[in-house]
C-alpha cells in the first residue's frame, strides 16, 4: 500500500476468541475488506458469524488479534479502543430482531441514528432540528416507507421494520454496515426486498456491506464475494459464484444442507436490478 492509498474498510488480524478454555469460537481470523465491497459472511449455525460481527463493532473484546475499520483500531490485544463510541459512528449494525422501540414512531426510531452526532441532552429529550427530521424523512423515502413515518414501529411488518433499521444507518452516516442475519425472520419476498436495498446502498452510495447469511442463494445473487466460516475458522474467501453444491459439501459436509435450502420465491431475479436510492424531497 502506498503512503497515499486509502486504508481498507476492514482489516482483521489473527483474531481469536474463546468463551470456554480450549474451545475457540473464533480461531485466527484474518480478513481484509476493501472500501465499497459487498461481502457475504456465510456459515451454518454456530460457525461464529454473529460473534465476529460483534467483535468488529466493538461490542466484544477478543482474546488476541486486532481489528481496524478504515485504518482506525477498534480493538487490539484483548482491549476495545477507548474511543470506540466515536469509531462506532461509522459502523452501522443491523440485526435480525430490528432493534426498534416498538412504542415509538418510525421517524423517531430512525432519528436515533443521530445519537452519535448530537449532544446527549438533545437526544434524551427528543430535540431534533427541522433539518435532521427532513434528513430522516428523506431516508425513509429512500427505503420506501415514508408513508409509515408516523406509525408506531411495532405496527410495521417485519420487512418494513428492517427497512426502518436500514434508514437509521443511513441517517447515522455509517460508512460500513454490518448486517447480522437481517433476513432470517422474513418471508422470501421481504427478504428479497431487504437484500435489494442493501445492494442499492452498496452500489449507489458506495457503502461497504458485510452481511451474514444462512442461505447461499442470496449470497450468490447479491454479494460478489463470500467469506465462509466453519468452526470459527475462515475456510473460504473468494467469489460467491464458486460456492456450488460440491464446494459447500466439501467444506461443510452434512451441515451444508442448512446453507443449500432453496429460497422459494419465483420473483427473485437471477441478478439484482439495482434502482438508484435517491433522497426524496419530503416536508417535515
Amino acid at each position: 500500500m502506498s503512503a497515499h492509498a486509502a486504508p481498507p474498510a476492514l482489516q482483521i488480524r489473527n483474531l481469536t476468541k474463546s468463551f470456554q478454555a480450549g474451545r475457540p469460537v473464533l480461531n485466527d481470523i484474518n480478513i481484509v475488506v476493501k472500501s465499497g465491497e459487498m461481502v457475504a459472511l456465510i456459515g451454518a449455525s454456530g460457525s461464529g458469524k454473529s460473534t465476529l460481527l460483534r467483535h468488529i463493532a466493538g461490542f466484544l473484546p477478543a482474546d488476541t488479534g486486532s481489528i481496524l475499520v478504515f485504518g482506525r483500531t477498534t480493538q487490539a490485544d484483548g482491549r476495545v479502543a477507548k474511543n470506540i463510541r466515536e469509531l462506532r459512528a461509522e459502523i452501522g449494525f443491523v440485526v435480525q430482531q430490528f432493534n426498534l422501540v416498538s412504542r415509538l414512531s418510525v421517524l423517531t426510531n430512525v432519528l436515533t441514528g443521530l445519537l452519535f452526532w448530537v449532544p446527549l441532552w438533545r437526544s434524551l429529550l427528543g430535540r431534533f432540528s427541522h433539518t435532521e427530521r427532513v434528513a430522516a424523512l428523506n431516508e425513509l423515502a429512500a427505503v420506501g416507507i415514508l408513508e409509515q413515518s408516523n406509525q408506531r414501529a411495532g405496527e410495521l411488518s417485519g420487512g418494513q421494520q428492517q427497512r426502518a433499521a436500514l434508514a437509521r444507518t443511513l441517517v447515522q452516516r455509517a460508512r460500513i454496515i454490518l448486517a447480522d442475519e437481517p433476513i432470517a425472520s422474513l418471508d422470501p419476498e421481504s427478504a428479497r426486498h431487504v437484500m435489494e436495498m442493501l445492494a442499492q446502498m452498496n452500489h449507489d452510495r458506495g457503502l461497504t456491506i458485510l452481511v451474514s447469511l444462512h442461505q447461499i442463494d442470496f449470497a450468490i445473487r447479491y454479494c460478489p464475494r463470500a467469506i465462509a466460516l466453519h468452526d470459527g475458522r475462515v475456510v473460504y474467501d473468494g467469489p460467491s459464484r464458486n460456492l456450488d453444491v460440491a464446494a459447500l459439501r466439501a467444506i461443510y459436509g452434512n451441515a451444508a444442507t442448512e446453507l443449500l435450502t432453496p429460497v422459494r420465491d419465483a420473483s427473485m431475479p437471477t441478478t439484482p436490478v439495482r434502482q438508484p436510492i435517491r433522497a426524496a424531497h419530503a416536508a417535515a
